[in-house]
């Protein structure tokens, strides 16, 4: 499977993983999984024909660790990044003192007003090292990183939850646990 192929199949993935499953009539259960031959058969009947081979290759090298099997490997699912309601059954976790989100600068005004929030997704993403939050926030303009001040947030009772590829997930955050990182 080629790079372009497979990065085609893996944004495929992620829009019927994460937000629309009805776009190829399957369904998500609680968790967020789906039977992979259920997964592949619709993907074929809608013109995406994928072989389990080939979906074994987009989950391995998907440098986001996007999705993950179940341990039997008969269901698969998105990691996390879900606008669709699913139950991911990830256990509170204590975070690092610092974690950080990464967005446009253009979105900043908001951020420091509101706070960040989930939008569209279920949760707040946040990332354990600055260069992953850099790489975010470059995906829809000029960068800006933003320090989050977890282990304080911690302490108050607000719940984090890390996914399996490492994302850390958490509702609402206030502008007050929030500092604006100097461009280095």
């Amino acid at each position: 499977m080629d790079d372009k192929r497979t990065v085609k199949a893996s944004k495929f993935l992620s829009l019927v993983l994460r937000h629309r499953p009805e776009r190829i009539g399957v369904a998500l259960d609680e968790g967020g999984w789906v039977d992979v031959d259920v997964l592949l058969a619709a993907c074929a009947a809608h013109g995406r024909r994928l072989t389990r081979a080939e979906l074994d290759h987009v989950v391995a090298t998907n440098n986001k660790k996007r999705f993950g099997y179940s341990e039997d490997g008969r269901r698969i699912r998105a990691n996390q990044g879900h606008t669709v309601e699913v139950d991911l059954g990830l256990a509170a976790a204590v975070p690092p003192d610092v974690l950080f989100h990464g967005t446009a600068t253009r979105t900043l005004p908001f951020i420091l007003d509101e706070g960040l929030r989930p939008m569209a997704r279920q949760d707040v993403h946040l990332s354990a090292d600055r260069e992953t939050a850099v790489r975010v926030g470059s995906r829809h303009g000029r960068p800006v990183v933003l320090a989050v001040d977890a282990g304080g947030l911690a302490a108050t009772g607000h719940v984090f939850r890390v996914s399996a590829n490492g994302v850390w997930l958490s509702g609402p955050i206030a502008p007050r646990w929030l500092r604006v990182l100097p461009e280095s």
